[in-house]
C-alpha cells in the first residue's frame, strides 16, 4: 500500500531540501535558487541546482534530479522506503503502518539479520576450541582481543554447511542465504557455505549494519588469498569502505587510505582511528565521494610495489575529481603501515604522517625512478618528465613554485623551464580543444534510458515535454488540455505515463508535487521530471504554446498512423483520413 500523500508532504516540509542537501554539498545562493558542485559526477563549474520554491533539485551536468527523497536515495544508496525512513527518523516522524508491508524492505531487513547472525556465528567460532588456529594467527599478527572484538573479527569453520544449518535453525531459507551471498548454490542445486576455513572481516556500513564480509585464507591453506561478498540487495562495494563507520567519528582533519583490512585494523589499534580501506577492489569515484562527506584530505598509504604505485596514481586522480586534497605517505624500511608500526612504533609512524608529501611532490619523486641523476642524460630525462608533471597543473602558482624548486636544485633557468612547461600545456590544450570540436561536429547519439523513444520522435517529444511542463506549472489549464488531447494521443510511452499521473492527481484534487510520485518513478525518471518541472515558461504566452504543442503532437501521431496505412483495411484508411480532415477544420 502506498504511503499517504499527507505524510509525504509533511515529510518534505520537515526535511527542507536546502538543509538536507547542504549537509552533503557546499551551496551558494544564486538569485532565488542555490548551486553547488554536483555530488554525483565530476565537475569544476557548479551545475547542481536547488529550487527551494518547489523543493526540488536538478543537475544540468548529469541529469540527476528529483525531490528530497530522491536525493537521499541517490546519495545514501537507499531504496524508496529506506529513504523515507531515513528522512522520517531525521524529522522525528513515526513511519505510517502502510509503509511497513514492503517486500523489498522485508528482504533487505532479513538479509541484514542474516548478516548479523552470521557475524556472531563467525565470532563465536573464532573464540571456540576449533577456531584456535585462526585466533592464533590474528594474535601472532599483533592484534589484541580488544581489537578483535571491536572489529567483530571471526572465523569460518571448514565444514560445507555449518553456517547454513545455523541460519536455517533461525528460520531462514536457502534462497535467502544465497541472496545474502553467505551461501552458494551448486550445479546440482545443493547449497554450501561461501566462506570456509577462513578468517572473517565483517563490513559494517555507516548505520552500523553488517552488510558484507571479507574472508582471508588461513596460512598454508589453498585458495584465493581473499574472497569477498558480491553485490547484494544491501551491499554495493563501490558505496562502502572498510572501517569508515569508525573513522567518520574521529573528528580528524584527514583520512588515511590503506591497502587492506589488516593494515586498517593495525592502524586503529595503534591509535590512528581515521584509517579506512577499499573493499577488495580498486578505489572508486563513488568511494571518494563518500569520503568527501567527512574530510577534505586523504593520505594514501598504499603498497610501494609497482601495482601499489599504479593504484596510488589512480587514487590521486580520483580524489582530485571530487575536490579532495591527496597526500602520499612514503614508508621506508617496511612494505606497509602494519610492518612499520611493529618495527618502529606508533610515534615514528605519526612523524611519517606529518611528513606526507603532496600529490605533485610524489609524482616528481616517481619521475626520478630508474634514472642516474649524476649524469647529464639522467638529468635531461628527469627534467623531461618534470615538464610532463608540471604541464598537468592548472594552478599557475603551483607551476611557478615547483618550477622554482626544480630549477634551483638542477641549477637551470626557471624561466626556461616554465617556457617549456607552457609549450607542453598549449599542445595538450590544443589536443583537448580538437577533441571537443570533433564531438560537436560529429556528435554521438546519446542513449536516453528514461525515454528511449525520444531519438525516434524528437519533434513529438519536444512538444510533449513542453506540454507536461506547462501542465505541471499551470494546473488551471488541465481541463482545457483534457478536452484537446488524451494520453493515448501522445507519441511516446513515457510521456503518456507522466501525463496520466498528472491528470490523475488533478482529477483527485491534488496539486503536483514530486514528493507525491517518488514511488511511481525511478530515481533516473525523477531527474527527468525535475528538469520538466523547472523548465522556463513564458507565462504571458501559455495558451498559444499549449496550442502549438498539441498541434505538433497530433500531427506526429497521425504520421505514425500513416506509416501503417499498408496494413489498414479500406474502411480503416477512410476513417483515418476523415479524422485528419476534421482536425484540420478545427485548427488543431
Amino acid at each position: 500500500m502506498p504511503i499517504s500523500g499527507d505524510f509525504l508532504l509533511e515529510l518534505k516540509y520537515k526535511n527542507n531540501i536546502e538543509d538536507v542537501v547542504s549537509s552533503y554539498v557546499s551551496l551558494k545562493r544564486r538569485g532565488k535558487n542555490l548551486v553547488g558542485l554536483c555530488p554525483f559526477h565530476n565537475e569544476k563549474t557548479p551545475s547542481f541546482t536547488i529550487y527551494p520554491d518547489n523543493g526540488s533539485f536538478y543537475c544540468f551536468g548529469c541529469g540527476v534530479g528529483g525531490d528530497v527523497i530522491t536525493f537521499i536515495r541517490q546519495i545514501e544508496n537507499l531504496d524508496y522506503i529506506e529513504a523515507v525512513r531515513f528522512l522520517a527518523a531525521r524529522a522525528g516522524m513515526p513511519m505510517p503502518d502502510q509503509a511497513i508491508d514492503n517486500s523489498d524492505h522485508k528482504l533487505k531487513s532479513r538479509i541484514l539479520e542474516i548478516n548479523r547472525l552470521a557475524a556472531r556465528f563467525y565470532y563465536n567460532f573464532l573464540m571456540s576450541e576449533p577456531g584456535k588456529p585462526a585466533l592464533n594467527y590474528l594474535l601472532n599478527r599483533g592484534l589484541t582481543l580488544k581489537t578483535i572484538k571491536k572489529f567483530g573479527l571471526g572465523a569460518a569453520p571448514n565444514g560445507w554447511d555449518e553456517l547454513i544449518k545455523h541460519l536455517k535453525s533461525h528460520g531462514y531459507t536457502e534462497d535467502e542465504l544465497v541472496t545474502a551471498d553467505v551461501a552458494i548454490r551448486g550445479r546440482n542445486n545443493s547449497v554450501y557455505d561461501k566462506f570456509r576455513n577462513r578468517i572473517i572481516f565483517p563490513i559494517i556500513n555507516l548505520r552500523g549494519n553488517v552488510v558484507a564480509f571479507g574472508a582471508r585464507v588461513l596460512p598454508g591453506e589453498k585458495g584465493a588469498k581473499y574472497i569477498n561478498t558480491s553485490d547484494t540487495p544491501v551491499f554495493k562495494k563501490s558505496h562502502n569502505m572498510f572501517a569508515l563507520n569508525f573513522a567518520k567519528n574521529t573528528g580528524s582533519e584527514s583520512v588515511i587510505l590503506a591497502e587492506g583490512y589488516m593494515d586498517v585494523i593495525a592502524l586503529h589499534q595503534a591509535g590512528f582511528t581515521n584509517a579506512v580501506a577499499a573493499l577488495g577492489t580498486a578505489f572508486t569515484e563513488d568511494q571518494a565521494r563518500l569520503l568527501s562527506r567527512y574530510t577534505k584530505q586523504v593520505i594514501l598509504t598504499l603498497d610501494s610495489d609497482t601495482a601499489g604505485k599504479k593504484a596510488t596514481n589512480r587514487a590521486i586522480e580520483i580524489l582530485q575529481t571530487v575536490g579532495l586534497q591527496a597526500k602520499v605517505l612514503r614508508i621506508p624500511d617496511a612494505k606497509d603501515p602494519d610492518e612499520f608500526i611493529k618495527k618502529h612504533g606508533a610515534s615514528r609512524f605519526e612523524a611519517l604522517l606529518n611528513g606526507a608529501v603532496s600529490d605533485i611532490e610524489y609524482k616528481l619523486f616517481l619521475a626520478a625512478e630508474g634514472l642516474d641523476l649524476s649524469t647529464e642524460s639522467g638529468k635531461l630525462e628527469y627534467l623531461k618528465r618534470v615538464v610532463d608533471v608540471l604541464s598537468d597543473l592548472d594552478n599557475p602558482i603551483a607551476r611557478d613554485l615547483y618550477a622554482g624548486k626544480i630549477a634551483g636544485k638542477f641549477e637551470i633557468s626557471k624561466s626556461t623551464l616554465l617556457d617549456t612547461v607552457e609549450k607542453q600545456r598549449k599542445v595538450r590544450l590544443k589536443a583537448q580543444e580538437k577533441k571537443q570540436i570533433r564531438r560537436i561536429v560529429s556528435p554521438q547519439l546519446i542513449k536516453n534510458e528514461v525515454n528511449p523513444e525520444k531519438k525516434l520522435h524528437m519533434r513529438a517529444v519536444r512538444a510533449e515535454e513542453a506540454l507536461i511542463s506547462i501542465l505541471m506549472a499551470f494546473p488551471e489549464y488541465y481541463e482545457w488540455i483534457k478536452e484537446k488531447i488524451g494520453p493515448d494521443q501522445l507519441v511516446t510511452d513515457f510521456s503518456k505515463r507522466i501525463f496520466m499521473v498528472l491528470i490523475e492527481m488533478y482529477d483527485n484534487g491534488h496539486a503536483f508535487d514530486l514528493a507525491l510520485v517518488g514511488d511511481r518513478f525511478t530515481p533516473q525518471e525523477m531527474g527527468y521530471l525535475a528538469a520538466l518541472q523547472n523548465r522556463m515558461i513564458d507565462s504571458s504566452n501559455v495558451k498559444r504554446e499549449l496550442q502549438d504543442c498539441i498541434k505538433v503532437i497530433l500531427e506526429e501521431k497521425e504520421k505514425l498512423k500513416s506509416f501503417n496505412a499498408e496494413t489498414m483495411s479500406t474502411e480503416e484508411w477512410a476513417e483515418n483520413m476523415k479524422r485528419i480532415a476534421e482536425k484540420k477544420q478545427r485548427g488543431i
